[in-house]
């Protein structure tokens, strides 16, 4: 995974330069975790840069912001325009973008609301999560030792800064022990999600994936390809499911904006399957890549063009059209 910093932060309404970007060690989020935010990926294609479901993952980081009771200073459609702004500013024909929401400098302690809420919007350069060839060849995960956040202990449908905690353990874990990626159990011991991805299996021809009640974010890769399975004609099933039934799964993958769609070979090295990617997720896998690559109409209105960039508005104001 590749990591390159770009030339410009969008921070509170103003575009800065990166290594500019900061705030004061008093700042709330530091000490309390007091944070949402977003993963969005914007892709090259043949029409110019392209966000992938920017209204959702806007709608995902204002929902977010709401249980936390910040009251985010600018509307949705504001924030689409600055990370917008922000990726034709630096240029960037492909991208990984993070907006930020967060309790700036103000009083500590943990009430917050003596603190503003700030919001900033960083782009990058960044190759696959879990490596270049993880989406073809699949990779090797374990079952965490650490479970995800009980009910009515901490939002698991937030996108929080402090959820993240939770992941890093289990992440960790994971890498030491040899493995790319870790799945955690919920609090009842069924089945919930990675460090930072959602969790789909295969068996006898339908798609299983764990309900939100597990603890599971409700992730935006989740929902397209849940939407392309139905497309597809694959039965989808939102249900709880105990952890052997990762053993007994035709096809094990993960989603996220990171990660995409990777398939996993081998779960506590026990093999997957036949342990290589399997016909259902490579369907899917095509099917997502058609939509990003422009392959095929953009029927969902998934794909957003960077103005400025290539010849984004007309291309997008004409498939608007078609759509409607």
């Amino acid at each position: 995974m590749t990591f390159a910093k770009s030339d410009l932060i969008w921070m509170n309404g103003a575009l800065v330069p990166w290594d500019d970007a900061k705030v004061h060690i008093g700042t709330h989020v530091i000490h309390y975790g007091s944070g949402v935010f977003e993963g969005i990926r914007c892709y090259s294609t043949p029409d110019g840069p392209a966000v992938f479901r920017l209204d959702l993952h806007t709608e995902r980081l204002f929902d977010s912001a709401k249980i936390y009771r910040m009251d985010v200073p600018y509307t949705p459609e504001r924030v689409d325009e600055a990370i917008l702004a922000t990726i034709a500013a630096n240029r960037m024909e492909a991208c990984y973008i993070r907006p930020l929401v967060y309790r700036g400098y103000g009083q500590l302690g943990v009430n917050p609301f003596p603190c503003p809420v700030d919001v900033a919007i960083m782009v990058w350069d960044w190759g696959r999560y879990l490596g270049t060839d993880a989406l073809e060849k699949g990779v090797d995960v374990c079952v965490s030792s650490w479970t995800r956040l009980a009910p009515n202990t901490m939002p698991a449908m937030a996108k929080a800064t402090a959820n993240y905690m939770n992941s890093q353990l289990i992440k960790m874990e994971a890498l030491k022990a040899g493995y790319a990626e870790g799945i955690a159990l919920d609090a009842q011991g069924y089945l919930s999600e990675g460090s930072g991805e959602n969790l789909f299996l295969v068996k006898k021809g339908v798609l299983l994936t764990p309900p939100l009640v597990s603890s599971a974010l409700p992730g935006v890769t989740r929902d397209t390809v849940m939407r392309l399975a139905h497309r597809l004609g694959i039965e989808v099933r939102e249900q709880m499911m105990p952890r052997e039934m990762l053993y007994l799964a035709d096809e094990v993958f993960m989603t996220g904006t990171a990660a995409e769609i990777t398939p996993v070979r081998s779960i506590d090295k026990i093999t997957v399957g036949r342990g290589a990617r399997g016909e259902v997720t490579e369907a899917l896998q095509k099917a997502f890549f058609d939509v990003i690559e422009c392959r095929v109409p953009d029927e969902f209105g998934w794909l957003t063009f960077v103005p400025g960039l290539g010849t984004a508005s007309a291309v997008q104001a004409q498939r608007k059209s078609s759509a409607g």
